[in-house]
């Protein structure tokens, strides 16, 4: 395609749609590349399908995203075996008196990992999950609180691989003065409404300040009818990807040792948060250095065989795949949605309306548009400001507002969409089915995109 248009928005539809009606993301999103392809052209689908793949399969991010995903997956398979998961879950259901005071330790969690995203998703939900399954609260809800208190909690923290990233992009888009990225990340803080909102609704639907209702409020009537925790399903008939891996993690979680020391937890977690800010918020070398130090630890305390720990981060990588399936399909869908030009016939469409004093509103709109349609909110971002900060430049808007927005709406499309790497990860570390977890939380996530978005109006 030479020109954006019209059509660039029919792959999103299909995705959408498919995830909802047959509840495999993957499936959707492979078929949504597939008719995006065949917009471009018809002829040579399969070609264009492969050199996508391969594309996506070369970039250094998605090799970055596999390891991160998979050894963290390692990591926690150890902390399951040798009991420092359970014996965590033991000390934190001596201070949860009830539901309410379960999904507030559970946010509280979340707001402490502050560093990433995915350490964040991953390492709360998997701690507190069985703490919740107590109280009879939902999977669904368990994965909201994670959710809400990943992306939106990066965002607003500079100590971040959020920052780091959007504060480079600023950098080199000439924004931001050399070595004044973070700085100019961190005056924009304030306005990043969407994330302040979200953070801010997860204690008030809590402590039932906001009413359950929609979708949530039933996943929510189901667990404490007793119903199975795990997508209120019978564990023994999965279906979907998530459903296995989860299930997995159950069955280990039932071989763990009973008399597991909570320190076997504590330490390589806080080792995993400080290792990561050591090597300058990169998770993956956090990840290393933490497994370098914990598997000896481990073999000095004689928990199990060097080969039986092997194996079980091994099976610990497996659980991850499905995760990590999600998130290769939905790079590949966004590869194509920008072949489609999508995010240009978005902002080609909105903006006539692209004043001083609408800038910030129609920023956050659009872009939340396309971090929910293709599931990428760095992508997004790193399209899209070239285009947008030289516009607001030209019509004299508040620059940190604009950015403000930029990051509002991405971590908006980290949370909501149904593909997006946060929401399969906190759907994952929850032990909750992905397409329930989106489902449920969505009109929460539409709520604090609302208000966000008239934030925006009033303060520009």
């Amino acid at each position: 395609m030479t020109e954006p248009s019209v059509i660039s928005v029919i792959p999103p539809i299909v995705v959408l749609t498919l995830a909802i009606l047959l509840r495999r993301p993957i499936l959707a999103l492979v078929i949504g590349a597939l008719v995006g392809l065949a917009l471009v052209d018809v002829g040579t689908i399969l070609p264009n399908f492969a050199d996508a793949s391969l594309k996506v399969m070369a970039d250094e991010t998605i090799g970055w995203l596999i390891l991160v995903c998979g050894s963290f997956g390692a990591l926690i398979a150890l902390l399951v075996r040798t009991g420092g998961a359970l014996a965590f879950g033991r000390n934190a259901l001596k201070m949860a008196k009830g539901r309410k005071s379960s999904l507030l330790m559970t946010y509280l969690l979340g707001v402490v990992i502050f560093i990433d995203d995915y350490l964040n998703a991953l390492t709360v939900g998997e701690t507190m999950r069985r703490v919740t399954d107590k109280f009879k609260i939902s999977r669904e809800m368990l994965a909201y609180v994670v959710d809400s208190t990943a992306a939106p909690i990066c965002v607003l923290v500079p100590l971040s691989t959020w920052a780091v990233f959007f504060g480079g992009l600023l950098v080199d888009n000439g924004v931001a003065e050399q070595g004044l990225g973070i700085t100019t990340y961190m005056q924009a803080i304030p306005y990043m409404l969407y994330a302040w909102v979200a953070v801010i609704m997860v204690p008030l639907v809590a402590l039932g300040i906001i009413p359950l209702f929609g979708p949530m409020k039933r996943a929510e009537l189901a667990a404490r009818q007793g119903l199975p925790a795990l997508e209120q399903v019978d564990l023994t008939d999965v279906h979907t990807p998530d459903d296995y891996a989860a299930k997995a993690i159950e069955q280990e979680f039932e071989h763990a040792d009973e008399q597991g020391k909570l320190y076997n937890f504590l330490l390589p977690i806080g080792l995993l948060v400080a290792f990561t800010v050591y090597f300058d918020i990169d998770v993956w070398k956090g990840l290393l250095a933490t497994l370098a130090v914990t598997v000896p630890f481990y073999l000095a305390q004689r928990l199990m065989p060097l080969a039986d720990m092997l194996e079980q981060m091994i099976d610990g990588f497996k659980c991850m795949l499905p995760a990590i399936g999600t998130v290769i399909a939905a790079f590949i869908f966004k590869d194509v949605c920008d072949q489609l030009m999508l995010p240009q016939y978005v902002i080609n469409s909105l903006s006539p309306y692209m004043t001083a004093q609408l800038l910030p509103a129609m920023v956050f709109l659009s872009m939340a548009i396309l971090a929910f349609a293709t599931g990428s909110s760095w992508g997004i971002f790193a399209v899209t400001i070239p285009i947008v900060m030289p516009l607001a430049v030209a019509v004299e808007a508040n620059t940190a507002l604009v950015i403000g927005a930029l990051l509002s709406a991405s971590s908006f499309g980290s949370q909501a969409c149904f593909y997006s790497d946060s929401t399969v990860l906190a759907a994952q570390g929850s032990g909750c089915n992905l397409i329930s977890h989106a489902v449920t939380q969505l009109p929460y996530a539409l709520i604090a995109a609302v208000i966000a978005f008239i934030g925006f109006l009033l303060m520009a």
